[in-house]
């Protein structure tokens, strides 16, 4: 049985408010139009470290990105993800940006450049992208999750 997944709360960026947005917040009122997100890109992202102890830095770090979303130009919003364990924990995100130039502005943002530099050699990284022409968010989680639970079936390299 595959470890549980845990999804923190989605993050809103500063990409204006959707009905799709509302429903991936879990606000959505009766003037929202669940589903009726645009086209969109989604970034999945996944951490697993070599020894278990730097999964704290690398928790700490992707919380303090999170504090500043809202201002990421590009951004319509993120998930942070955790597989908790004492042996194998992971971790990493799923953002979904406007388009691919949002997405790659910020790979390039110095705090985010800093924290990959910091933790490169500490572990092994996944990551994959792809374009949607309607943000759905409850398919755009569950697409992640399957994503996600595939990366845990790989063996760490020792």
């Amino acid at each position: 049985m595959p470890a549980p997944i845990w999804f923190a709360p989605w993050k809103p960026g500063p990409v204006a408010s959707t009905g799709a947005d509302q429903r991936a917040r879990g606000t959505e009122g009766a003037g929202g139009t669940a589903g009726a997100g645009g086209a969109a890109v989604v970034s999945v992202t996944g951490f697993a470290p070599h020894r278990p102890w730097t999964s704290v830095g690398v928790n700490i770090s992707g919380v303090a990105l999170r504090r500043g979303w809202g201002e990421v130009e590009g951004a319509i919003g993120l998930w942070l993800w955790s597989v908790p364990g004492l042996l194998r924990p992971r971790s990493g995100s799923v953002s979904v940006w406007r388009d691919e130039e949002g997405l790659r502005g910020f790979v390039a943002r110095h705090d985010h450049v800093r924290i990959m530099r910091a933790y490169r050699d500490r572990g092994a990284l996944h990551s994959t992208t792809w374009h949607t022409e309607r943000f759905d968010p409850d398919a755009t989680r569950e697409e992640a999750r399957r994503v996600i639970e595939e990366w845990s079936r790989e063996r760490p390299a020792s």
